[in-house]
């Protein structure tokens, strides 16, 4: 158990050790002015013997040879404690308390703590709650006054997954969702809105590229909550959606995305996108056929039989309005999906007895896949789990998420420790590496999610795979980073489409979103913007996410951002101009875009 941090090394105590380091602690309990009365009645209880340097996991923080410091991690996993930490009087304040206090959590998160608890002296707490601990109350021990009580979340080893989609470096973020969505739609359809989320699928981006113009406040206020310091920002580059045109239209933009030999990370893999960086070989061709709902569904029937938790529906192909008509004729509750759509775009749930099934029918071109509908309901309906292949195929899992579908629209997703039920987890990851497993075969490599509903007994049924970036990859990639930060596992919700309540100017969002993040602090909870651009659409919204150590925390600080925007349309309807935007126009009711989950 060793490290160097400056010119402090931190290495094990040894036993013979232990008299000399009683003696340490003893004169760094001195240092706050206890008098010999107290500091006798404390002895005993500081004392480090021989036999216990070991078992209570001694380390001494030392320089030049002279020890400085020592500290103790007791306990066994989950919880542990930090039973000494003390520093030589003349040592204090000069960071070696910082240096051991960091190497204890970075132990802890190695050796499976999930959380250890401090009993502080008084006037050591500061200390502690400047280094990331929370009070949780106070406890007796020994002479003179009630102990301070902490709990510390230790620091986990960086995931897999977060190296594997890096490189283990910094990165640079390109916004390409549009030209991405439309190489199944048609063509490029403008720039989307869910471009913004591709600045935080990474964990420490050197720059960002996106197509809308976004404020420069917002990238520096995310950045210093999730530590990432510096970053370039290009936005505004694309007010048709064609990133990759832009870029390689603009030579300077090039070179700087390309000349640090930095991993350049599209939202997703296109033709168009392969000139600036080129994807590995048979990369495109599998997103061309694995985002198709038709191969994707002939993958999860060739799968399921090795997962018994996994049922997969009955799907059909319709090949003309006619043979449409008759399936929808049949009186079963049926969803009907185009072979390429997003979020929920392109899919159309079915009902019996619904009226103007000819009509609708006549809507929809031929070769509309027809699926039957998996029943069921309930608190887990709609779980997604995410991975990554890294560069020699193998699969990295990154999580399971509990996914807020409306109807058929992506809406968001809560990631965090018991979020959904183990055997749910267990099922979705078995069969989404399986799936994973064979992508890789067919060539894919990079970020991929399977998105699952959950039927009345408990099984889950696969219903398509994404083959990019995806909306709870933004959560667990904010998850990591706050981890990594402050210790231990957050809870992280993130909600893409929040009615905003009224167009604002960019500084009054800007104390609108501050305001509403002090009220979420005070509830232990971190509120980020995710999609500000919306904010300027004609009926505004914004994307969030809110990320806190417990489910209270995320609930009520859901509440205040959801009654913080409200009040602000109440406050335009007492002004009577509610109804109108900034250039005077009615205002719609919000139908928002359906956006790639």
């Amino acid at each position: 158990m060793s490290g160097l941090i400056g010119a402090v090394k931190v290495r094990a105590a040894r036993p013979d050790e232990a008299e000399a380091l009683s003696g340490l602690v003893m004169r760094s309990k001195a240092y706050w002015g206890y008098d010999e009365e107290f500091l006798a009645g404390c002895r005993e209880s500081l004392r480090l013997r021989c036999a216990d340097v070991v078992e209570r996991r001694t380390v001494v923080a030392e320089r030049d040879g002279v020890v400085l410091g020592v500290a103790t991690l007791e306990g066994a996993p989950p919880d542990g404690e930090l039973g000494l930490l003390f520093v030589e009087p003349d040592a204090i304040g000069g960071g070696v308390g910082r240096v051991l206090y960091r190497h204890v959590m970075a132990e802890a998160g190695r050796l499976g703590f999930a959380r250890v608890t401090i009993e502080s002296d008084p006037n050591a707490e500061q200390f502690y709650l400047a280094m990331g601990a929370q009070q949780c109350g106070d406890a007796q021990q020994g002479p003179g006054p009630a102990l301070p009580v902490l709990v510390a979340w230790p620091v986990r080893p960086e995931p897999s997954w977060s190296v594997a989609f890096s490189a283990g470096r910094s990165t640079v973020h390109v916004g390409n969702v549009a030209e991405f969505n439309g190489q199944f739609a048609g063509g490029v359809q403008g720039p989307d809105h869910y471009s913004c989320l591709a600045a935080f699928c990474g964990p420490r981006p050197a720059m960002i590229v996106l197509p809308q113009r976004v404020e420069d406040w917002w990238v520096r206020d995310i950045g210093a909550v999730l530590g990432w310091g510096e970053v370039e920002v290009h936005s505004g580059i694309a007010g048709d959606g064609r990133v990759s045109e832009a870029i390689l239209a603009r030579p300077d933009m090039l070179e700087r995305l390309t000349s640090r030999g930095l991993p350049v990370l599209p939202w997703g893999r296109t033709t168009a996108f392969d000139p600036i960086a080129p994807s590995p070989d048979g990369v495109v061709a599998a997103v061309r056929r694995y985002e198709s709902k038709r191969h994707a569904h002939a993958l999860f029937r060739a799968l399921a039989s090795q997962h018994p938790g996994v049922v997969v529906s009955e799907q059909r192909l319709a090949g003309s309005r006619r043979a449409l008509a008759r399936e929808l004729a049949a009186g079963a509750r049926v969803v009907l999906k185009k072979e390429y759509g997003v979020g929920g775009s392109g899919t159309l749930i079915v009902s019996p007895g619904r009226e103007g099934l000819w009509a609708l029918a006549r809507r929809w071109p031929g070769g509309v896949l027809v699926e039957e509908y998996v029943e069921g309901s309930g608190p887990y309906r709609d779980p997604t789990f995410d991975a990554v292949i890294d560069a020699d195929g193998e699969v990295h899992p990154v999580g399971v998420g509990l996914m807020d579908v409306e109807v058929t629209s992506y809406r968001g997703v809560t990631v965090g420790p018991g979020v959904l039920p183990d055997p749910v987890v267990d099922t979705a990851v078995g069969f989404g590496v399986a799936v994973g497993r064979a992508l890789a075969e067919d060539g894919y490599r990079g970020w991929y999610d399977v998105d699952f509903v959950t039927d009345r007994s408990g099984h889950l049924a696969p219903v398509e795979i994404n083959l990019r970036l995806t909306g709870p990859a933004v959560a667990f990639h904010i998850q990591a980073a706050l981890d990594r930060l402050r210790g231990g596992r957050h809870f992280v919700r993130t909600l893409d489409w929040l009615p905003l309540g009224a167009r604002l100017p960019a500084a009054a969002l800007r104390e609108h979103i501050a305001r509403a993040a002090q009220r979420c602090r005070v509830r232990g909870a971190t509120l980020l913007v995710t999609i500000p651009t919306a904010a300027f659409d004609p009926v505004p919204y914004v994307g969030i996410a809110i990320a806190a150590r417990t489910r209270q925390s995320i609930e009520e600080a859901e509440a205040i951002v959801r009654g913080a925007n409200a009040a602000l349309g109440e406050m335009f309807d007492d002004l009577g101009v509610s109804r109108r935007d900034a250039r005077g126009s009615r205002r719609r009711r919000a139908r928002p875009r359906r956006s790639s989950g």
